[in-house]
């Protein structure tokens, strides 16, 4: 699987600038659905207290789970009644939510409406692994994302945004399925409908 450029957009981290974003991350719990550039439908769900968060990928039947405090990732693979358990190192992703780079820093670039939302634009520049543009709620919810990371793109749009409890089972991997642990969950990890080429990632 390719890193994605749009890594910020799941994991991204405050940046050291004085000038920031009051928040990088929902800080309550949200449901989001989202277009992808491809035309792909992406559905993210967080549990703010619990600091977890949730993508359903409905192209490939898939979803992954990860649980930043324990850091750990699990991918679901629902047709497969089977998870892939990994150690979820931020270290090794393009914007880490644990240690941000410190060349990284943020522009304020005006307001706009999305979703039915007001969000702030905000670029994203000077860091090692890419550049990229959201406009972020003050809440810390990513209306509209993309980025540009190993000669890849990519952008999402939300299309629905949903407050509200979520439920924890989401979180969990579903009774009666095989888990597997796996190794690392890094850059090259990534899931492939995120990679910025399309459905599948073509």
């Amino acid at each position: 699987m390719r890193a994605a450029p749009l890594a910020l957009i799941l994991f991204a981290a405050p940046a050291l600038a004085q000038d920031r974003p009051p928040a990088m991350q929902p800080t309550r719990d949200v449901a989001v659905t989202y277009r992808t550039n491809g035309g792909e439908t992406v559905s993210m769900a967080w549990q703010a207290n619990a600091n977890r968060m949730r993508m359903d990928m409905p192209a490939q039947s898939a979803a992954m789970i990860v649980d930043m405090g324990a850091r750990t990732a699990i991918m679901v693979m629902e047709p497969q009644r089977m998870a892939m358990r990994m150690a979820f190192d931020p270290s090794n992703l393009p914007f880490n939510p644990a240690a941000p780079d410190p060349s990284m820093r943020f522009v304020r670039d005006g307001t706009a409406t999305v979703a039915g939302l007001t969000c702030t634009n905000w670029r994203m520049e000077g860091g090692p692994h890419g550049t990229g543009n959201g406009c972020i709620t003050a809440d810390g919810v990513m209306l509209r994302g993309s980025g540009q990371s190993g000669g890849n793109a990519g952008s999402i749009e939300a299309t629905e945004v949903r407050y509200g409890a979520q439920d924890p089972a989401r979180f969990q991997v579903p009774a009666g399925y095989q888990t597997m642990d796996m190794g690392n969950l890094g850059a090259g990890a990534m899931p492939p409908g995120l990679a910025g080429r399309g459905p599948r990632g073509k």
